[in-house]
C-alpha cells in the first residue's frame, strides 16, 4: 500500500480519496473547506495544517482542482508544492484543465526530479463514489504503469492517451461529444413530446434503433423516464451545467490551437452558455432538456 497525499476534496475528489482509504492506502488529505476534510477523515484519512505539510512524505500526490490557474499556483506558485514534494514522487493531476498548463507543470516538476501525469476523469460523482471512473492519462508509459497501483482503486477504465497533455485533450474531446449527444437527445425527445408522443415510449424506440446513445440509454434527460438519474430529481446531482460550459470552453481553446473545425462543439458551447446564463449553472447538464421545451416558451 502507498503513502498518498490528496489535494482538493470537492464533489469528485472527496469520494475518490475515500476509495483510496478503503483500499488500504495511507491517505493525507487537504482542502480549503474544513468540512470537506472532515468528511474524508471520518473514513480513516489523516490531514495536515497545510498542503505543503501533507505532501512532504507522499509517494503519490493526487490533485483535483477547479482550473488550470489553480493547478499552476498550487504546484509552481510562491511556496508551491514543487518545493515540498520529495524527488522521485509521482504527481497525478486529475483536474480538467488546458493541456498546455499540464505540459508546463509536468516539465517544471521534472526539472526538480518529480514525476507527473495528467489524469482527468469521466464518470461523474456516481462514478467517483462507486470507484468506476474512467481515467485518461497523459505521461510516460513508466509513470502510467506506476500510477495504476492507485488509479485502479478509484476507476474501472484506465487509458494511456499519450504524452503530457494528452489526457486533457482526450477529456475535452469526450465531453464535447457528450454535450452534443445530450443536446441532440433532449431536442429529439422534446420534438416527440410536442407531437403527442410518450417520452418513455419514444426513448424505448430510439434506444432500440439507430438513435441509441449513452445520454438516451443511461442518463435520460426527460424527467420520470428513468429512475436514479438527475432529470428525475429536479436535475440535482451529477455534472453541473457550469462545469460542462467550462469543459466546452477548453475544447474550443484546443480547437483554436490546432485550427480544428468543431461546428457542433461550438453550437453546444453556445447552448450551454445560454442555459447557464439563465440561472441553471448549478443544475445537472441534462437540464439542457428544458431549453427545448416548447410549452415554456409559449
Amino acid at each position: 500500500m502507498a503513502n498518498v497525499a490528496f489535494i482538493g476534496l470537492g464533489n469528485m475528489g472527496g469520494p475518490m480519496a475515500v476509495n483510496l482509504v478503503k483500499a488500504g492506502h495511507q491517505v493525507c488529505v487537504y482542502d480549503l473547506s474544513a468540512q470537506a476534510v472532515i468528511d474524508v477523515v471520518e473514513h480513516g484519512a489523516s490531514t495536515a495544517v497545510s498542503a505543503q505539510e501533507c505532501v512532504k512524505d507522499a509517494e503519490f500526490i493526487i490533485s483535483m482542482l477547479p482550473a488550470g490557474k489553480h493547478v499552476a499556483s498550487v504546484y509552481l506558485g510562491e511556496n508551491g508544492l514543487i518545493n515540498h514534494i520529495q524527488a522521485g514522487s509521482l504527481v497525478i493531476d486529475s483536474s480538467t484543465i488546458d493541456a498546455q498548463t499540464s505540459i508546463v507543470v509536468g516539465s517544471t516538476l521534472k526539472e526538480q526530479g518529480i514525476e507527473f501525469i495528467d489524469a482527468p476523469v469521466s464518470g461523474g460523482v456516481g462514478g467517483a463514489t462507486a470507484g468506476t471512473l474512467s481515467f485518461m492519462v497523459g505521461g510516460s508509459v513508466e509513470n502510467f504503469n506506476r500510477a495504476k497501483s492507485v488509479l485502479d482503486n478509484m476507476g474501472k477504465n484506465i487509458f494511456h492517451a499519450g504524452e503530457h497533455g494528452a489526457g486533457q485533450v482526450a477529456k475535452v474531446c469526450n465531453n464535447m461529444l457528450l454535450s452534443v449527444l445530450m443536446a441532440g437527445t433532449a431536442e429529439a425527445l422534446q420534438l416527440g413530446i410536442a407531437n403527442g408522443l410518450d417520452p418513455k415510449v419514444l426513448s424505448n424506440i430510439m434506444s432500440k434503433s439507430s438513435g441509441s446513445n449513452w445520454t438516451l440509454d443511461v442518463y435520460n434527460p426527460c424527467p420520470d423516464v428513468m429512475e436514479n438519474v438527475p432529470s428525475s430529481n429536479d436535475y440535482q446531482g451529477g455534472f453541473m451545467v457550469d462545469l460542462m460550459a467550462k469543459d466546452l470552453g477548453l475544447a474550443m481553446d484546443t480547437a483554436v490551437t490546432s485550427q480544428s473545425s468543431t461546428p457542433m462543439g461550438s453550437l453546444a458551447r453556445s447552448l450551454y452558455a445560454m442555459h447557464a446564463s439563465a440561472g441553471n449553472g448549478g443544475k445537472d447538464f441534462s437540464s439542457i432538456f428544458n431549453l427545448f421545451n416548447k410549452e415554456s416558451k409559449e
